[in-house]
C-alpha cells in the first residue's frame, strides 16, 4: 500500500534551484509542505511562491549548509514553523572538474563538506529528533550515478558521493526499527546550474551539460523530482531514473575492464579537445 503523503512536513536543503526546486514543488503538488533551504533568498522567495501557488505551505531558511549552525536552525524552523518535520532531503551539493593531484587540500575538504559532511550532519540530527519524538520518517541524500563509477576529473566529486550511499546503506538498516526510511537519489546528467558552477569552480571553458553527456542520457530535474516522490510513496534504498545507466554501472563493477575501455577513449578525446581549444 503507497504511503499517503499529503500534510507531510519536509526540509529540502540546496532548495532555490535544480532539483532541489524541482523537488519542492513535485512535493507541493503530492499534498507536502516544505521548508526550504539555500543561500540565495530572491531565489528561495521565487520557489516559495511557487509552492504557495499549488496550495501549500512554504518557509524559507537562508544559509550555508557548510556552516555548523545550520543543522540546528533548519530543524528547528521546522518544529517551529510546522511543528514537526516528516522528510528530510540533504540535496546541496557542487562539483569541480579537475584532477585530482592538481586540488589543493582546501578544495578537496571544502566539497567533502558540503556534499559530505554536512549531509550526514543533517541527517544524522533528523534521526535523533525522530527517534526521540517516536516518529517514523523518510531521510534521502542527492547522492549520484558516479558514486557507482568514478570518472576523469570528476575523481573528488565521485568520492563525495560514493560516500553519501555508503552512510545512506547503513543507515536504512539501523533506523528500519524505528521505522524511519533512508535512501540515497543517483540522478544522471541533469540540466540544471550544475555544470555552468562547476566550470566557474574549475577555471575550465563552457559548462553547458551537452559537452558533459549525449542529448540521450540528460534529463530534467522535474524527472528526478518525480521520482523521489515516488521513492516517498513506496521506499525503496536507492532512487533512480535511469534503467540504463543503473544496469551499465552494474555492468562495470562486474567487469571493471569495460569502464578502463571507455575511460581510456574518453581521456585521449578530452586531451584532443584541449589541445585545439
Amino acid at each position: 500500500m503507497a504511503i499517503q503523503l499529503e500534510g507531510k512536513v519536509a526540509i529540502i536543503t540546496g532548495a532555490s534551484s535544480g532539483i532541489g526546486a524541482a523537488t519542492a514543488r513535485a512535493m507541493a503538488k503530492a499534498g507536502i509542505d516544505v521548508v526550504l533551504v539555500a543561500r540565495r533568498r530572491d531565489r528561495l522567495e521565487e520557489v516559495a511562491k511557487s509552492i504557495r501557488d499549488l496550495g501549500r505551505r512554504a518557509h524559507i531558511v537562508v544559509g550555508d549548509v557548510s556552516d555548523a549552525p545550520h543543522v540546528k536552525i533548519a530543524l528547528d524552523e521546522a518544529e517551529r514553523h510546522f511543528g514537526r518535520f516528516d522528510i528530510v532531503f540533504a540535496n546541496a551539493g557542487y562539483g569541480m572538474e579537475r584532477p585530482v593531484h592538481l586540488m589543493e587540500d582546501t578544495e578537496l575538504r571544502a566539497m567533502f563538506e558540503v556534499n559530505f559532511f554536512s549531509s550526514v550532519a543533517l541527517l544524522r540530527e533528523s534521526a535523533k529528533r525522530l527517534c526521540a519524538a517516536k516518529r517514523s520518517g523518510h531521510l534521502l541524500m542527492c547522492s549520484s550515478c558516479l558514486s557507482k563509477f568514478s570518472m576523469p576529473d570528476f575523481g573528488a566529486y565521485a568520492a563525495s558521493k560514493a560516500a553519501q550511499e555508503a552512510i545512506c546503506r547503513a543507515m536504512r538498516f539501523e533506523l528500519a526499527a524505528d521505522h524511519i526510511e533512508v535512501a540515497s537519489v543517483h540522478p544522471v546528467t541533469t540540466a540544471t546550474e550544475f555544470f555552468e558552477q562547476s566550470a566557474q569552480r574549475s577555471a575550465t571553458q563552457g559548462g553547458s551539460v551537452h559537452e558533459h553527456a549525449p542529448k540521450w542520457i540528460v534529463q530534467s530535474p522535474d524527472r528526478v523530482a518525480n521520482a523521489i516522490v515516488a521513492c516517498l510513496r513506496r521506499p525503496r534504498s536507492e532512487v533512480w531514473t535511469s534503467h540504463i545507466v543503473r544496469f551499465s554501472s552494474a555492468l562495470f563493477t562486474a567487469f571493471p575492464w569495460i569502464l578502463d575501455s571507455i575511460l581510456r577513449r574518453e581521456v585521449k578525446r578530452q586531451r584532443r579537445r584541449r589541445a585545439h581549444s
